[in-house]
């Protein structure tokens, strides 16, 4: 089969690799037909390259039809339409029980003393085969696909797999009150669908920051008051504070993560650890790494005392500094972690009948998954208006 896999920092390639087969009784074999680029993907071809090896398979954000079940499969037949979740999660021990699937007890990585396997994310998650690729083995095949019906295009399903659930949980853990206020940092895929969830939820005043026009505008044109980060630097913290009476919004998302420009030591930091070989930078980032904390230090800023900061952007520093005195004074509080993909379906697949977040052009490009390289790409430069990209094998 054909795969778009990792060869080296920022360097993506397609290649002919071998097909995937059944090989647990519950495992499934799904054909792709729609496959995303996610903002995470960038961060594995730069930070966290040290933890993959040339060949793996990217991607984790996956659709398709099933090709062929594992003896003990029951769920889901050949034929069935399903979306991949990028948790790999059994649904049954004790942390799936618990809607927790993020940390299911089944696939977490203890060597490494990391939560649960991820489809395509590096050793540190287990290293499994990614879903940017013609074929996918799906362990837990009666568990852990969403079947959905056939009928609707892809795009009304796809992003089930990463970009609704995780903006819904950051709206979630964001604990904003009805009529109330949050300010979304970063208007990316994930940050875009936030501010989209928060205003259908009830947000009496969604305010969106990016430096990216593209972006700035698609989220105004739904409803968010956006606030370009060129224009306002600085000044960010005071422009949200005279929206909201002086004292900032009730909550914040900070969905940018360890990409957020402004830390130029933090930087040099990520740079000189990719020269390194991967021996040395695994433990170098494992006892001394530090993330790009601005957007981080500006969400402390920006919400108001007594609100809640809700990180849904990837950080992987070991060793970050935080401004603890801040954190007490204003008694923030802080909820973050990869997203449970399968504790929010039931609460997300209602609103995909007559689609009031917009999930059928949500996407801004359709590509065959051969320019999945060129799209890596532009998607690292934002170029050419892309926000989200979805692969079609």
């Amino acid at each position: 089969m054909r795969a778009l896999t990792y060869q080296g920092k920022r360097e993506v390639r397609v290649e002919t690799v071998p097909d995937p087969r059944i090989q647990d009784p519950t495992d499934i074999i799904v054909r792709i037909t729609s496959t995303g680029i996610c903002g995470s993907d960038l961060h594995l071809c730069e930070v966290l390259g040290p933890y993959l090896d040339p060949g793996d398979i990217l991607g984790h954000e996956p659709m398709g039809v099933v090709e062929e079940v594992g003896s003990e499969v029951t769920a889901v037949a050949p034929g069935d339409r399903v979306v991949v979740p990028f948790n790999v999660s059994c649904g049954r021990c004790y942390m799936c029980e618990q809607g927790l699937h993020s940390q299911c007890e089944t696939t977490q990585v203890r060597e490494r003393g990391m939560g649960a396997s991820l489809f395509g994310y590096t050793k540190l998650y287990g290293q499994v085969p990614g879903g940017q690729a013609e074929y996918l083995r799906v362990p837990f095949g009666n568990d852990l696909p969403i079947k959905v019906p056939h009928g609707p295009s892809d795009d009304r399903f796809v992003f089930l797999s990463d970009v609704l659930p995780t903006a819904w949980q950051a709206v979630e853990y964001a604990d904003i009150p009805p009529g109330g206020s949050v300010t979304v940092l970063g208007l990316g895929p994930i940050g875009a669908m936030a501010a989209r969830i928060a205003l259908h939820r009830g947000a009496g005043l969604v305010i969106g920051v990016d430096l990216v026009p593209e972006r700035l505008e698609r989220v105004s044109g739904y409803g968010a008051t956006c606030l370009d980060l060129r224009r306002y630097g600085k000044n960010l913290g005071d422009a949200v504070r005279d929206l909201t009476d002086g004292r900032g919004t009730d909550a914040v998302i900070d969905a940018v993560g360890m990409e957020a420009h402004g830390s130029p030591v933090a930087k040099v930091a990520h740079t000189a650890v990719g020269l390194l070989p991967d021996a040395l930078a695994q433990r170098l980032m494992e006892t001394a790494g530090i993330d790009r904390l601005a957007a981080l230090h500006t969400a402390i800023d920006l919400v108001r005392r007594g609100g809640t900061i809700s990180l849904s952007g990837v950080y992987g520093g070991s060793a970050d500094p935080m401004p603890m005195l801040t954190l007490f004074d204003k008694q923030i509080q802080l909820r973050m972690g990869q997203a449970n993909v399968k504790r929010w379906v039931d609460d997300i697949l209602p609103l995909l009948t007559d689609d009031p977040l917009g999930v059928d052009s949500f996407a801004t490009h359709h590509l065959p998954l051969e320019e999945g390289p060129k799209a890596y790409e532009t998607f690292r430069e934002k170029a050419d208006g892309m926000i989200k990209t979805l692969l079609v094998p």
